[in-house]
């Protein structure tokens, strides 16, 4: 969330960045200074409250030497008085503070400079392209009828056990799937992340901490009997991490991979670009965080850009960069980039990765800080993306590498998957 001093030291201009988000802040940003303010006065008159308590309790003792029971009396019983009226304060205060987080809450990242004028996903701007588009035949196959074809992934057999969303990956399949898994994480061990397996269930506090709640609790499973939720991605245990911790300066920056299953309840999506590996309730993906210094955060937000594009570059898809406008962006990001890859056989561009700087309203959160060299404390910056996920990758090769004598491999991939072709 953003800090209160953030909010008060620049309303004018926190209100202007947020409308690039389509988000009218006016409201909530001058609830949020009163609330504040309000806080403050409580804080005030209780902590008078107690240096006042704190000299009474002092001159009872000094009375009772004197003999002076009357005036120890007298100072006794304003001391008690005092305290009836700390409680009413201490609870004004919790109350003050609890309303305070949840407005804070309610307010989305302020985006970053180079984030785009726009409302929808058309006017996200196209950085840069790149691949070779593949030319198949009039009679090319989507992926799901290649899955079939080659005996791959079965969709009516996901249904039977868990229900729409959830495919039973098979034989080569299944395959291909940990061969991507292994082919994503041995790059990032190569790129300097440090490998994580996280829990694939985390707690509330967790969820708030990256963001997920409350802004996406619906999207997310709930185990409610345990009050534990299924990760939308690793991005959520790996970041929690480094909640309540204190970093020093000389350990940054951190650099963590992982690989998990992911699930995403996906309410509310239908038609056609959901068919097949389109949009799953379950799937995996490897996730790249990292935790920075606010100077290098941008700097690394265009490494992990291009450690990104490395990795379709390698799998010989096309692909483009999209930089995201202010309405089309995430609760959480400051500046996100998403990626592309062209599938053939639908003719449709599939967004694989979204690549994003959170600057510090992870953190602020997570209470995610560093000691500085001159020992004063920090906010982190945290950023993360997809590297990658696995099932519109897999339905592109699936799709663009189709030939009559069946699905070839990308050469990246064969060392990891043992085979160069897919056939019956």
């Amino acid at each position: 969330m953003l800090t209160l001093k953030l909010i008060t030291d620049n309303k004018e201009e926190v209100i202007k960045k947020l409308a690039k988000k389509f988000f009218d802040g006016k409201d909530i940003i001058n609830k949020v200074i009163d609330v504040d303010q309000k806080r403050k006065e409580t804080q005030t008159l209780l902590d008078a409250n107690l240096s006042e308590i704190n000299s009474l309790s002092k001159s009872i003792g000094l009375f009772m030497k004197e003999g002076k029971g009357e005036e120890a009396a007298a100072s006794r019983s304003l001391v008690n008085e005092k305290k009836e009226g700390n409680k009413e304060l201490e609870t004004s205060l919790k109350d003050t503070e609890l309303l305070l987080t949840d407005l804070l809450c309610q307010i989305p990242n302020i985006p970053s400079d180079e984030v785009p004028e726009g409302r929808t996903p058309s006017d996200n701007i196209v950085e840069k392209e790149g691949g070779t588009m593949p030319q198949l035949a009039e009679d090319a196959l989507p992926h799901w009828e290649l899955a079939k074809k080659y005996d791959l992934v079965d969709f009516e057999l996901g249904v039977k056990i868990a229900g729409a969303g959830f495919p039973v990956y098979k034989g080569k399949g299944a395959r291909l799937q940990r061969a991507l898994i292994n082919f994503f994480l041995d790059n990032a061990l190569e790129a300097g992340y440090l490998e994580i397996q996280p829990p694939y269930l985390v707690n509330a506090d967790s969820g708030y901490g990256t963001g997920q709640l409350p802004d996406k609790e619906g999207q997310m499973y709930h185990c409610a009997l345990d009050n534990l939720y299924l990760i939308p991605t690793a991005e959520v245990p790996v970041t929690n991490i480094y909640r309540d911790v204190i970093l020093e300066a000389k350990d940054l920056p951190i650099k963590n991979t992982a690989y998990s299953a992911c699930f995403r309840r996906e309410a509310g999506s239908y038609g056609k670009d959901v068919r097949g590996l389109n949009r799953l309730h379950q799937f995996d993906k490897v996730e790249i965080v990292r935790i920075e210094k606010p100077e290098n955060s941008y700097q690394s937000l265009q490494e992990m850009v291009g450690y990104v594009q490395t990795l379709i570059d390698k799998l010989e898809l096309p692909w483009r960069i999209l930089r995201l406008c202010g309405g089309d962006m995430g609760f959480t990001s400051a500046l996100t980039f998403d990626f592309e890859v062209y599938s053939a056989a639908q003719k449709m561009w599939l967004e694989v990765s979204s690549v994003s700087n959170f600057e510090s309203y992870q953190a602020n959160r997570l209470k995610c800080r560093f000691r500085g060299e001159d020992k004063k404390m920090q906010l982190c910056h945290t950023l993360n993306g997809s590297a990658l996920a696995l099932p519109r990758i897999v339905a592109a090769i699936l799709e663009n590498f189709q030939t009559p004598e069946g699905i070839r491999i990308p050469k990246a991939l064969v060392k990891y998957t043992g085979f160069e072709l897919i056939e019956n």
